[in-house]
């Protein structure tokens, strides 16, 4: 009995689809591809800030464009009947040009001490009963939760992952400061 050659290609196919079904739902986490990279926690305050309190800073990078214009170097010679007895002659520059400014937002955050896993299953469930958050109840601030706690607060102004204290109290989350 002479032994089965099986081509290459075929071999690769077929580790490759065990290799996918052996992932199973296992994946990227889908809700936080949207989620950018310039949004993080501080460990600093910003200036003037009261001692005790936690901070999140977002930065807005900023946009900057090349743009090219086209520059007269001499006018065009025209004949008194309308010819042109020469071309105008142009030359191209270009630079770059800040389309928006950087900005950094500052915002207060629940302390770390607050961010247990029990307080993120509740932020979790909180994004859950809102439509924001599909993943599982997990307390862990992962992806998912984060790119749904930006979805909550972006509508308010906030375009962070990184859950604000004024967004946690808008949850019901913390308790509102007694203002007298």
């Amino acid at each position: 009995m002479t032994p089965r050659v099986i081509p290459t290609r075929f071999l690769l196919c077929a580790l490759a689809l065990s290799g996918i079904s052996a992932c199973g739902t296992v994946g990227p986490d889908r809700g936080a591809l949207g989620e950018p990279e310039v949004t993080r926690l501080n460990q600093t305050a910003p200036p003037g800030a009261r001692p005790g309190t936690c901070w999140g800073k977002n930065v807005t990078p900023a946009i900057i464009e090349t743009v090219t214009h086209q520059v007269m170097l001499q006018p065009a010679q025209v004949m008194v009947d309308g010819t042109v007895a020469q071309p105008a002659i142009y030359k191209t520059e270009t630079r770059q040009e800040i389309v928006r400014e950087r900005v950094e937002t500052w915002f207060l955050t629940p302390c770390a001490d607050t961010m247990t896993p029990a307080f993120v299953k509740s932020v979790q469930r909180a994004l859950a009963a809102r439509g924001l958050f599909g993943g599982t109840i997990s307390g862990a601030m992962n992806a998912g939760t984060r790119a749904a706690v930006r979805r909550y607060q972006k509508p308010l102004g906030l375009d962070s992952g990184i859950l604000s204290l004024a967004a946690a109290r808008k949850l019901g989350l913390v308790a509102v400061e007694d203002a007298g």
